[in-house]
């Protein structure tokens, strides 16, 4: 009988970077990630003060 495998094969795991092994190009990505989200999380800010100043259109009472 021949022995053979069955199914997929799993994939091999990359090692884990440290935190101490981060390059250049890990520390530029993280410093934008934070950029993004200070913007995200400003506009969600000013959405829920009430955004735009001109607040939106307006219908006036008469009918």
């Amino acid at each position: 009988m021949a022995s053979r495998q069955g199914g997929k094969l799993k994939p091999l795991k990359a090692p884990k970077k440290d935190k101490k092994d981060l390059d250049e190009e890990d520390l530029a990505f993280q410093e934008r990630k934070k950029q993004e989200q200070a913007a995200l999380k400003a506009a969600k800010e000013k959405a829920l003060k009430g955004g735009a100043p001109g607040g939106g259109i307006k219908k006036s009472g008469k009918k």
